[in-house]
Protein backbone atom coordinates (compact mmCIF):
# COMPACT_ATOMS: atom_id res chain seq x y z
CA UNK A 1 0.00 0.00 0.00
CA UNK A 2 1.31 3.45 -0.94
CA UNK A 3 1.61 6.19 1.67
CA UNK A 4 -0.87 9.10 1.44
CA UNK A 5 0.00 11.71 -1.21
CA UNK A 6 2.26 9.18 -2.80
CA UNK A 7 2.86 9.19 -6.48
CA UNK A 8 5.20 6.93 -8.48
CA UNK A 9 7.28 9.94 -9.55
CA UNK A 10 8.00 10.72 -5.89
CA UNK A 11 9.49 7.30 -5.13
CA UNK A 12 12.99 8.34 -6.29
CA UNK A 13 13.91 9.77 -2.87
CA UNK A 14 17.55 10.21 -3.88
CA UNK A 15 16.60 12.95 -6.36
CA UNK A 16 16.52 16.32 -4.50
CA UNK A 17 14.37 17.97 -7.18
CA UNK A 18 11.71 15.30 -6.82
CA UNK A 19 11.83 15.50 -3.01
CA UNK A 20 11.45 19.31 -3.18
CA UNK A 21 8.52 18.98 -5.58
CA UNK A 22 6.85 16.43 -3.30
CA UNK A 23 7.34 18.60 -0.23
CA UNK A 24 6.04 21.66 -2.08
CA UNK A 25 2.96 19.70 -3.20
CA UNK A 26 2.18 18.47 0.33
CA UNK A 27 2.62 21.95 1.83
CA UNK A 28 0.29 23.42 -0.79
CA UNK A 29 -2.32 20.70 -0.18
CA UNK A 30 -2.22 21.49 3.55
CA UNK A 31 -2.61 25.22 2.87
CA UNK A 32 0.79 26.04 4.37
CA UNK A 33 2.30 27.26 1.10
CA UNK A 34 0.89 28.94 -1.98
CA UNK A 35 2.02 28.71 -5.59
CA UNK A 36 2.51 32.50 -5.51
CA UNK A 37 4.85 32.23 -2.51
CA UNK A 38 6.97 29.65 -4.33
CA UNK A 39 7.01 31.78 -7.50
CA UNK A 40 8.08 34.82 -5.43
CA UNK A 41 11.01 32.94 -3.87
CA UNK A 42 12.11 31.62 -7.27
CA UNK A 43 11.86 35.09 -8.80
CA UNK A 44 13.77 36.60 -5.90
CA UNK A 45 16.72 34.26 -6.22
CA UNK A 46 16.76 34.19 -10.02
CA UNK A 47 16.11 37.88 -10.71
CA UNK A 48 16.92 39.98 -7.64
CA UNK A 49 19.49 37.93 -5.73
CA UNK A 50 22.20 35.94 -7.31
CA UNK A 51 25.31 35.74 -9.37
CA UNK A 52 23.91 38.14 -11.95
CA UNK A 53 24.29 40.91 -9.35
CA UNK A 54 27.97 40.15 -8.93
CA UNK A 55 28.35 39.78 -12.70
CA UNK A 56 26.92 43.29 -13.19
CA UNK A 57 29.50 44.66 -10.75
CA UNK A 58 32.32 42.83 -12.51
CA UNK A 59 31.24 43.94 -15.99
CA UNK A 60 31.00 47.56 -14.89
CA UNK A 61 34.41 47.36 -13.22
CA UNK A 62 35.87 46.01 -16.47
CA UNK A 63 34.50 49.03 -18.34
CA UNK A 64 34.83 51.81 -15.75
CA UNK A 65 38.20 52.26 -13.98
CA UNK A 66 36.78 54.74 -11.44
CA UNK A 67 34.02 52.30 -10.50
CA UNK A 68 36.57 49.48 -10.31
CA UNK A 69 38.64 51.45 -7.79
CA UNK A 70 35.51 52.24 -5.75
CA UNK A 71 34.62 48.55 -5.74
CA UNK A 72 38.11 47.53 -4.64
CA UNK A 73 38.32 50.30 -2.02
CA UNK A 74 34.84 49.94 -0.46
CA UNK A 75 32.69 47.19 -1.93
CA UNK A 76 30.33 47.40 1.03
CA UNK A 77 29.30 50.94 0.06
CA UNK A 78 29.04 50.12 -3.64
CA UNK A 79 26.79 47.12 -2.97
CA UNK A 80 24.73 49.14 -0.49
CA UNK A 81 24.16 51.79 -3.18
CA UNK A 82 22.89 49.08 -5.55
CA UNK A 83 20.39 47.92 -2.90
CA UNK A 84 20.77 44.24 -3.79
CA UNK A 85 18.49 41.92 -1.86
CA UNK A 86 19.65 38.82 -0.05
CA UNK A 87 21.86 40.08 2.71
CA UNK A 88 25.24 38.70 3.73
CA UNK A 89 27.12 41.76 2.50
CA UNK A 90 27.30 43.90 5.65
CA UNK A 91 31.07 43.95 5.08
CA UNK A 92 32.10 42.95 1.56
CA UNK A 93 35.64 43.01 0.27
CA UNK A 94 36.40 42.58 -3.43
CA UNK A 95 39.84 41.23 -4.36
CA UNK A 96 41.21 41.47 -7.89
CA UNK A 97 42.72 38.70 -9.98
CA UNK A 98 45.66 39.83 -12.11
CA UNK A 99 48.07 38.14 -14.49
CA UNK A 100 50.28 37.24 -11.50
CA UNK A 101 47.79 36.80 -8.63
CA UNK A 102 44.79 34.47 -8.40
CA UNK A 103 42.39 34.91 -5.48
CA UNK A 104 40.11 32.24 -4.10
CA UNK A 105 37.47 32.47 -1.36
CA UNK A 106 36.55 29.94 1.31
CA UNK A 107 34.85 29.88 4.67
CA UNK A 108 36.84 27.43 6.76
CA UNK A 109 34.36 27.42 9.65
CA UNK A 110 31.05 26.97 7.86
CA UNK A 111 29.90 28.51 4.59
CA UNK A 112 29.79 32.30 5.03
CA UNK A 113 29.06 33.68 1.61
CA UNK A 114 27.82 36.96 0.03
CA UNK A 115 24.36 35.82 -1.09
CA UNK A 116 23.28 39.24 -2.38
CA UNK A 117 26.02 39.30 -5.02
CA UNK A 118 26.65 35.60 -5.66
CA UNK A 119 23.30 33.95 -5.00
CA UNK A 120 23.13 30.57 -3.36
CA UNK A 121 26.50 28.97 -2.58
CA UNK A 122 27.48 25.98 -4.68
CA UNK A 123 27.43 22.63 -2.93
CA UNK A 124 31.22 22.24 -3.23
CA UNK A 125 31.76 25.56 -1.39
CA UNK A 126 30.15 24.06 1.72
CA UNK A 127 31.96 20.73 1.42
CA UNK A 128 34.40 20.08 4.31
CA UNK A 129 37.03 18.76 1.88
CA UNK A 130 37.01 22.01 -0.13
CA UNK A 131 37.08 24.10 3.06
CA UNK A 132 40.12 22.31 4.42
CA UNK A 133 42.10 21.56 1.25
CA UNK A 134 41.85 24.99 -0.42
CA UNK A 135 43.83 26.46 2.47
CA UNK A 136 46.55 23.80 2.49
CA UNK A 137 46.88 22.90 -1.19
CA UNK A 138 45.01 25.49 -3.26
CA UNK A 139 46.88 24.89 -6.53
CA UNK A 140 46.22 21.14 -6.46
CA UNK A 141 42.57 21.50 -5.53
CA UNK A 142 41.93 24.18 -8.16
CA UNK A 143 43.57 21.90 -10.76
CA UNK A 144 41.27 19.05 -9.73
CA UNK A 145 38.35 21.43 -10.17
CA UNK A 146 39.54 22.24 -13.70
CA UNK A 147 41.57 25.43 -13.17
CA UNK A 148 45.22 24.99 -14.09
CA UNK A 149 47.31 27.98 -13.04
CA UNK A 150 50.90 28.67 -14.08
CA UNK A 151 53.45 27.75 -11.40
CA UNK A 152 54.52 31.38 -11.10
CA UNK A 153 50.96 32.55 -10.29
CA UNK A 154 50.56 33.53 -6.64
CA UNK A 155 47.41 32.10 -5.07
CA UNK A 156 45.82 34.06 -2.23
CA UNK A 157 43.15 32.37 -0.15
CA UNK A 158 40.61 34.62 1.59
CA UNK A 159 38.67 33.23 4.54
CA UNK A 160 35.12 34.59 4.76
CA UNK A 161 33.53 34.90 8.17
CA UNK A 162 30.39 36.18 9.83
CA UNK A 163 32.02 39.62 9.90
CA UNK A 164 33.49 39.84 6.40
CA UNK A 165 32.59 38.33 3.02
CA UNK A 166 34.75 38.24 -0.10
CA UNK A 167 34.15 38.34 -3.82
CA UNK A 168 36.77 37.95 -6.56
CA UNK A 169 36.99 40.43 -9.43
CA UNK A 170 38.13 38.12 -12.24
CA UNK A 171 40.47 39.30 -14.97
CA UNK A 172 38.71 40.56 -18.07
CA UNK A 173 39.02 37.98 -20.87
CA UNK A 174 40.95 38.94 -23.97
CA UNK A 175 39.08 39.95 -27.10
CA UNK A 176 35.93 41.33 -25.45
CA UNK A 177 36.70 45.03 -25.73
CA UNK A 178 33.82 45.59 -28.19
CA UNK A 179 31.18 44.05 -25.89
CA UNK A 180 28.84 46.24 -23.85
CA UNK A 181 28.35 45.76 -20.10
CA UNK A 182 25.31 43.49 -20.48
CA UNK A 183 27.18 41.17 -22.83
CA UNK A 184 30.22 41.21 -20.53
CA UNK A 185 28.05 40.33 -17.52
CA UNK A 186 26.86 37.20 -19.35
CA UNK A 187 30.49 36.00 -19.49
CA UNK A 188 30.96 36.19 -15.72
CA UNK A 189 30.30 33.00 -13.77
CA UNK A 190 29.60 32.57 -10.08
CA UNK A 191 32.63 30.30 -9.77
CA UNK A 192 34.91 32.99 -11.26
CA UNK A 193 33.73 35.36 -8.51
CA UNK A 194 34.63 32.75 -5.87
CA UNK A 195 37.99 32.07 -7.49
Amino acid sequence: MKPPHSNDKYLDVDNPAIRAEALESILQEKGLLTVQAVDNVIARFSERVGPMNGAKLVARAWRDEIFKQQLLNDATKVVHDYQFEGGQVDKLVVVENTSTVHNVVVCTLCSCYPWAVLGLPPKWYKDPEYRSRIVVEPRELLAEMGLLLPVETIIKVWDSSAEIRYMVLPEQPLGVEQLNQDALAELVTRDAMIG
